[in-house]
């Protein structure tokens, strides 16, 4: 897993609510203040001045804006340049030459489309990518599709394909994969199961879409007690028996030393946090 500076609990915010800023920053690890999906074409003007009246930390902020192909790219860009913010999303993300137009900024690029999924090697090992995440329902729109996942709540085989593609890049180029947010509000179980197999396989955090998601996707990231007490007693046995071991009935080798060592730095990295 290769973290993520701002931590794994990421909710997303309309520009165009500033009410709602310091509450979402109150709430998650990172907010996204959101220029572009939540903010209808006539509010845009009015969602840009709201950013520029804000006083979030730069260091827990990112800023989504609108595709650099749209029509709303350099009026946000313009905004971008007189706040403090150097975190960038950028949506539709698909060739590296899209993030090259956002140099100065650290840039989250957002592969929603077929094309940015079969192009997010080049996309994770630009320069000024920090991190890449994943879109379910715009990548479904791009394919023609109607949905990204089954009537049993489950993802369809090209959604687990892109996430699955998008976490290997990304980690490839030592960026940071984020996964996608889980739609269904009320449904706690269903996000926690998502967020522990996100965390599990290597996503170093999971964007969302309601504050209640919050401590859901924390819990799932970080490490239990029983987890973390193994990880000690692995690497404690580690440092005397060199090589493959055996250790409580499982074959102990280097893979496994490396996940131990990954367990310890997240809880180090919550905590910290």
């Amino acid at each position: 897993m290769t973290s993520f500076a701002m931590g794994p609990a990421i909710l997303f915010c309309p520009a165009d609510r500033p009410e709602r800023y310091a509450k979402a920053a109150a709430r998650a690890d990172a907010v996204i203040i959101d220029l572009e999906d939540a903010v209808a074409p006539e509010s845009k003007d009015s969602a840009r001045r709201a950013l520029l009246d804000s006083a979030l930390d730069p260091a827990r902020t990112i800023v989504r804006v609108n595709p650099a192909d749209s029509e709303f790219f350099a009026a946000d860009l313009a905004a971008l340049r007189l706040t403090a913010y150097r975190t960038v999303m950028l949506p539709k993300s698909e060739s590296a030459a899209d993030p090259a137009r956002l140099q100065g900024y650290e840039v989250v690029a957002l592969c929603e489309t077929a094309k940015g999924i079969t192009s997010v090697s080049e996309i994770a090992a630009a320069p000024n990518v920090v991190a890449v995440m994943w879109g379910a329902e715009d990548l479904m729109a791009s394919l023609g599709g109607t949905s990204s996942r089954t009537e049993a709540g489950n993802y369809r085989e090209v959604a687990r394909f892109a996430r699955s593609q998008v976490l290997l890049h990304s980690v490839a180029q030592g960026k940071a994969a984020i996964d996608s947010v889980y739609l269904d509000i009320p449904d706690t179980a269903g996000l926690l199961a998502e967020a522990r197999d996100a965390k599990a396989s290597g996503f170093a955090a999971k964007a969302s879409i309601h504050p209640n998601q919050m401590p859901v996707i924390r819990a799932a990231f970080r490490p239990g007690e029983a987890e973390l007490e193994r990880a000690k007693r692995i690497l404690a046995a580690a440092e005397t028996n060199p090589g493959v071991f055996a250790f409580e009935g499982q074959m102990v080798d280097e893979p496994l030393l490396r996940q131990a060592r990954v367990t310890l730095a997240a809880a180090k990295h919550l905590e910290d946090g």
